[in-house]
C-alpha cells in the first residue's frame, strides 16, 4: 500500500506543476482578466490544465485511502491537490505540514461564485439558492398586473428579448418590472437579449385572408361546445376577451346596432349557410358563437336577423403559409427574401434566407437544419444565389417549414460578427434600461471583444454582461469566451440548449452541458440554465414528467430562464416550489445531506 500511495502522490505532484505550466501558457489572456477575477482566472486555467488528463485511475486510488477524488474540485482546484499531496505524505508517516497557500482556498470558492451570482443578477430569495427569470411577453408593455404577477410568484430577473418588440414597448415593460418591485419590496432585474446575426428563412406568400370556427366535438362527431370569436369595430379594434380568440372586424356603426341574443346569417367561403349567435356583450364588442364549422373571409356579408339590417366582414388577418416537405425532397434556399409562393403542385419549392454570408461559404454536404432543428437535410450543391438542399429528416410523415424559422448550419463556417450593426444600434437603450445584456450567437473570444468595446464607449461600466453558448464554435472555445468576459466586473453565461442542441447533436446535449457547468464553477461565473425548462408547463397548463426532472436538475445553475406562455404564471409557481424543496438537497455536484424523514419504522 505504501508503493500504491508514493505513485498517487507522484501523479499529484505530476497535476501540481501542470498548473503552473499552464498559467505560463495562458498568461496574455490571464493578463487582461479584471483585478477581481484574477484569482478565478487562475483557477479556470487550473481546471483546464487538470482535464487534458485522463484522472480516472488517480481518483479511485485516492478514494481507496479516503482522500478527495477530486470530483468536486471546480471552485478550488490548486487547494484540492496541495490538501491531498499533504494528506497523502502523512498518510506515508512523515509528519503533517500544512498546504501551501493557494490561487483560491477550498472553502473561499463557492463563496467567490455565490457573492459573484448577487453582484450579476441580484440577491437571491431566501427559500432558494437559484434564480428565475422570465422571457417577458409583449403584453408586459402595456399590462403592468401581469408583470406584477410574475414579480409575487417568485421572479427575480425579466428578460426583454430585443429580437421583439421595439424600444417603445422595451421602455414599458423595463418600466412596470421597476414597479412591480417597488410595489412589492423586493429586487427584480432587468436583463436584454440582443438579437445577433440568427439565420431565419424568409416570408412566403400571405395566405387566404380567412378565419375558421370550429366547434369541438365528442369522439361520436356530436358538438360539445360551439366554436367562439369576438366580433369588434373594425375602426377601433379591441382584443377578445379569451387567449387565441379569432378577431372578426366590422363596421363601428352595425356593430353599435346589435344586442345580445342577434342571430346573423351569413353564406361562408364555402358558400355553406351558417348562423352566429352573439353572447353578452363585452367593452368593445361581443362573442359570437359556431354551432357548425364555419369560414368567415373578407368581405363575408353579415344579415342580421333582427331588423334585416347586413355589414360586410372587414380586412382579417392573412392566414400563415407553410412548405410541405418530406424525406428525400428539394428545397431552394435563395438570397433573395421576397415572399416565395406556395407552391402545391411538383415544383422544387423555395424560401429566402436572411444572411447572405450563408451563400458565401456554405458547401456542398453541410448539414442544414430548420426550426430548431424539427426539419434537417444537407446542401446537395451551392449557386451563387441559391443552396439546394435535400431533405433527410422527418424520416416519415410531412414537415411544415414556415417563414421566420431559424436556420442552423453547424458545418459552416460563417464569418460573421456576433455583434450586428442593429444590436450596436439598440445598445444605448439596454445600456439604459437593462441591469445586463446577453449576447447572442457569440462564436469566438473576438465578439466579446466587440461588446465590451461599444459598453466602454457608452461609458456603461456596470452592466453586467452574460455570454449565451449556443454554438458549437462557441463551446470549443469557452475558457477564451469566458477570460474575456472576465474583463468585465460582472459576467455570466447562458446555457440556451435550443440552438446548442441543434448544432451539437441532442445525444451530445447533456455532456456538453455539464461540461459548461463546471468550467464555470471553476471560473466563479454564474450560470443561467435556458430553453425548454417547464415548456410544456407553460404552453399548455399541464407539465411532462420529463420537464420536472429538468427543473430539478436546473437548481445546480445559478439561474433558471422560462419562455413565454399562456401559462407562464403557473410555470413561474412551480419552478419556485421545485427549486425551493431542490434547494436543501444540492448544492452543484454536492448531495446535501438533511435529515431524511421519508420512511419511518413499521411493525413486521
Amino acid at each position: 500500500m505504501t508503493r500504491r500511495m508514493a505513485g498517487l502522490l507522484d501523479q499529484v505532484d505530476g497535476l501540481l506543476k501542470s498548473l503552473s505550466d499552464a498559467e505560463k501558457s495562458w498568461r496574455n489572456w490571464l493578463s487582461a482578466v479584471a483585478p477581481q477575477h484574477q484569482s478565478s482566472a487562475r483557477n479556470l486555467v487550473h481546471y483546464w490544465a487538470i482535464r487534458q488528463s485522463d484522472l480516472r485511475e488517480l481518483q479511485t486510488g485516492l478514494a481507496v485511502f479516503g482522500l478527495s477524488s477530486l470530483g468536486r474540485s471546480e471552485s478550488h482546484v490548486q487547494a484540492t491537490l496541495a490538501a491531498v499531496r499533504s494528506a497523502g505524505a502523512a498518510i506515508l508517516g512523515g509528519p503533517w505540514q500544512p498546504p501551501a497557500p493557494s490561487a483560491v482556498p477550498i472553502d473561499a470558492g463557492p463563496r467567490i461564485l455565490r457573492q459573484h451570482a448577487v453582484e450579476l443578477l441580484g440577491p437571491r430569495r431566501t427559500h432558494r439558492l437559484a434564480r428565475i427569470m422570465v422571457t417577458l411577453p409583449s403584453e408586459a408593455a402595456t399590462d403592468p398586473d401581469l408583470v406584477r404577477g410574475f414579480v409575487q410568484r417568485g421572479m427575480n430577473i425579466a428578460r426583454i428579448n430585443c429580437a421583439h418588440d421595439d424600444e417603445q414597448a422595451w421602455r414599458a415593460m423595463a418600466r412596470n418590472v421597476r414597479d412591480a418591485a417597488t410595489r412589492a419590496g423586493t429586487a427584480c432585474r432587468v436583463a436584454m437579449d440582443l438579437a445577433g446575426p440568427k439565420l431565419r428563412t424568409g416570408p412566403l406568400e400571405p395566405g387566404p385572408r380567412v378565419v375558421r370556427l370550429r366547434p369541438r366535438r365528442d369522439a361520436l362527431g356530436r358538438v360539445v361546445a360551439p366554436a367562439r370569436a369576438w366580433l369588434t369595430s373594425a375602426e377601433e379594434p379591441t382584443g377578445p376577451p379569451e387567449p387565441r380568440m379569432a378577431s372578426v372586424p366590422v363596421p363601428r356603426q352595425w356593430l353599435s346596432n346589435r344586442t345580445a341574443g342577434d342571430v346573423l346569417t351569413l353564406r361562408d367561403a364555402r358558400g355553406s349557410a351558417r348562423e352566429l349567435v352573439l353572447e353578452a356583450g363585452a367593452a368593445g364588442g361581443f362573442v359570437m358563437t359556431a354551432g357548425k364549422t364555419t369560414y368567415c373571409q373578407t368581405g363575408t356579408v353579415l344579415q342580421a336577423r333582427r331588423g334585416g339590417e347586413a355589414t360586410e366582414i372587414g380586412l382579417l388577418p392573412a392566414t400563415e403559409q407553410n412548405l410541405v416537405l418530406h424525406r428525400g425532397d428539394l428545397l431552394w434556399l435563395t438570397r433573395d427574401c421576397s415572399p416565395a409562393p406556395v407552391d402545391r403542385g411538383n415544383g422544387v419549392p423555395r424560401i429566402g434566407c436572411t444572411l447572405p454570408e450563408a451563400f458565401d461559404h456554405a458547401r456542398a454536404g453541410d448539414a442544414i437544419l430548420f426550426d430548431d432543428g424539427k426539419i434537417g437535410g444537407r446542401v446537395e450543391s451551392v449557386e451563387r444565389d441559391a443552396l439546394r438542399v435535400r431533405i433527410d429528416f422527418p424520416e416519415q410523415g410531412p414537415a411544415r417549414l414556415k417563414a421566420g424559422k431559424g436556420i442552423n448550419m453547424p458545418d459552416t463556417d460563417l464569418p460573421i460578427s456576433a455583434l450586428t450593426d442593429r444590436d450596436v444600434a439598440d445598445l444605448p437603450a439596454v445600456v439604459e434600461l437593462a441591469d445586463l445584456v446577453e449576447m447572442s450567437f457569440v462564436r469566438t473570444a473576438s465578439d466579446v471583444e466587440k461588446l465590451l468595446d461599444e459598453l466602454d464607449r457608452l461609458h456603461a461600466d456596470n452592466l453586467g454582461v452574460v455570454v449565451k453558448i449556443e454554438t458549437l464554435q462557441a463551446f470549443e472555445h469557452l475558457p477564451q469566451l469566458l477570460l474575456t468576459a472576465m474583463r468585465r466586473p460582472r459576467a455570466g453565461v447562458m446555457i440556451a440548449r435550443g440552438d446548442l442542441a441543434v448544432e451539437c447533436g441532442y445525444e451530445r446535449m447533456g455532456e456538453l452541458q455539464e461540461e459548461i457547468l463546471w468550467l464555470c464553477e471553476a471560473a466563479h461565473l454564474p450560470v443561467i440554465w435556458a430553453t425548454q425548462v417547464l415548456e410544456q408547463l407553460a404552453k399548455t397548463g399541464r407539465p411532462s414528467r420529463a420537464e420536472i426532472s429538468d427543473a430539478v436538475l436546473s437548481e445546480r445553475a445559478e439561474c433558471v430562464m422560462l419562455n413565454k406562455g399562456p401559462f407562464l404564471d403557473d410555470a413561474v409557481t412551480v419552478l419556485d416550489n421545485i427549486m425551493r424543496r431542490m434547494a436543501e438537497h444540492y448544492y452543484k455536484k454536492n448531495a446535501l445531506m438533511r435529515p431524511l424523514r421519508s420512511w419511518s419504522v413499521s411493525a413486521p
